[in-house]
């Protein structure tokens, strides 16, 4: 019988990211955290003598949302540019998840065409000891995996 070692057991805190805009890639290392869905779009096809309706996919669509640390004008730089001229900006953002003593090995994930829904324009809190930070929801429109995590056997 195989068992899941916890050594195996991936940890955030050892993840990278790295969005590259307008050529330049930058490290994020203010961000707190992220997370990306990949949602199939089905449609229904219903099929005479059958009481169900069944579904078949028709499409995707890729989302995200990265919290971060409120310390860089990146993004906000780039809204502005949106505002004042009407051009739209994409970016791609590459995830790296490796722990170390892990048999899993790492898997490298790249979101390709990213293009921001919202960005906090200024904010404050003098009430709060808390850090302040952002969620920046996102769109995508391709998707690749450059590394995978290795099979895991168990003990």
């Amino acid at each position: 019988m195989a068992f899941f070692r916890e050594q195996d057991a991936i940890s955030g805190k050892y993840a990278k990211a790295y969005a590259t805009i307008d050529g330049r890639v930058l490290e994020l290392f203010y961000a707190k955290s992220l997370e990306s869905t990949i949602e199939k779009n089905k449609v229904d096809v219903p099929v005479l003598g059958k009481t169900n309706t069944p579904q078949r996919s028709a499409g995707w669509v890729g989302t995200g949302t990265m919290t971060v640390y409120y310390v860089s004008s990146v993004f906000r730089q780039l809204m502005r540019k949106y505002i004042q001229t009407g051009e739209d900006f994409w970016f791609d953002l590459m995830v790296t998840n490796e722990q170390p003593g892990s048999s899993t090995g790492k898997q490298t994930a790249m979101l390709i065409g990213c293009n921001v829904d919202s960005v906090v324009a200024a904010q404050f809190d003098a009430t709060s000891d808390d850090m302040l930070e952002e969620e920046i929801p996102f769109t995508f429109h391709d998707y690749d995996i450059q590394d995978q995590f290795s099979e895991i056997t168990g003990r």
